[in-house]
């Protein structure tokens, strides 16, 4: 899209700098933004949803009053992204696209933003980061390079470290990885917790989300990604356990679905996260209830105890 202001009411699809994308028009009507980042920028995962329309029919942050863009993953080698499964990383080539569409994602990334404030009408300035398994990888990629301005993250599930993830696959396969040095130097090269002291020092506060019954990326993964970053002076970073697996739509996760139990939980508590950090929140009348009750979210240390089968904050 080019030459024309954006219709600030709709949602807008395109492409620019070779990515696909779909952006979802800031329409919250109890609150406005509060500082100078206008825009999320969300990546979807391996797993359901694997595309940018199926992520954004999952987890589309209504409530946040900015722009919210969902980018489709990189294609590598002509092979559609969402062709990539968790299963192909037993193999030296799953993992050698899995680290192309991680290092892609995140490199293409200042192009990419270039071409959104453009399209969009949308002033220079910091912009907030969302993803989903591998999305939520390439976002923790962004903020250890210091690739663009980044003020707040919230990333769902992220593969924090491939060769772990595959130990579980092996499992679940019943066979060993097939790799070679190259893939087991990719693996390491985005194993996102030796950069941990990276993803700190650019002070973006940053939410991690895990699933209390996924075996790809389990919860204490997360935890203990949270405490090396807080080790490295992020304070601002937290963690949120969810009783769900690594997935947050059905197969084939392709197609925009009406979101899961599991999506909608996720979508009130990234709705929670940046709205607290991103939006001033409009004066509600006495006896005011809102549309859709918020997610709680529990503050119990780092207990794997979420209440009523939704999520707690630690």
């Amino acid at each position: 899209m080019t030459g024309e202001r954006p219709n600030t009411s709709r949602i807008i699809s395109g492409t620019t700098a070779g990515t696909p994308y779909l952006a979802l028009p800031p329409t919250a009507v109890d609150a406005r933004p509060a500082g100078p980042t206008r825009l999320v920028i969300a990546w979807p995962g391996f797993d359901p949803p694997r595309t940018g329309a199926a992520f954004a029919a999952a987890v589309p942050l209504t409530g946040v009053p900015t722009w919210r863009v969902h980018l489709d993953l990189p294609t590598v080698n002509g092979d559609p992204p969402n062709a990539l499964t968790s299963g192909d990383l037993l193999e030296d080539a799953g993992i050698e696209r899995y680290a192309a569409i991680v290092e892609q994602a995140a490199t293409r990334l200042p192009a990419v933003l270039a071409g959104l404030r453009r399209d969009l009408g949308i002033t220079d300035g910091p912009i907030a980061l969302a993803g989903f398994s591998v999305g939520g990888a390439a976002a923790l990629l962004t903020l250890a390079r210091g690739l663009v301005p980044v003020s707040t993250a919230a990333v769902i599930a992220p593969v924090i470290a491939p060769a772990r993830t595959v130990r579980f696959l092996e499992k679940r396969a019943g066979r060993e990885r097939a790799w070679s040095d190259r893939a087991r130097d990719l693996a390491d090269r985005l194993d996102l917790g030796t950069l941990a002291g990276d993803i700190a020092g650019h002070g973006a506060t940053l939410l991690l989300i895990g699933g209390a019954k996924d075996r790809l990326v389990p919860p204490s993964e997360i935890t203990a990604l949270r405490d090396s970053l807080r080790r490295h002076g992020t304070e601002t970073a937290e963690s949120a356990t969810f009783r769900m697996g690594h997935h947050l739509t059905a197969e084939p996760g392709t197609d925009p679905l009406p979101p899961t139990t599991e999506a909608v939980r996720v979508d009130g508590a990234l709705s929670d996260w940046f709205r607290e950090r991103l939006a001033r929140t409009a004066a509600r009348p006495p006896g005011h209830r809102p549309a859709q009750a918020p997610v709680p979210l529990h503050l119990e240390g780092s207990k794997l105890e979420p209440a009523s089968g939704a999520g707690h904050r630690t």
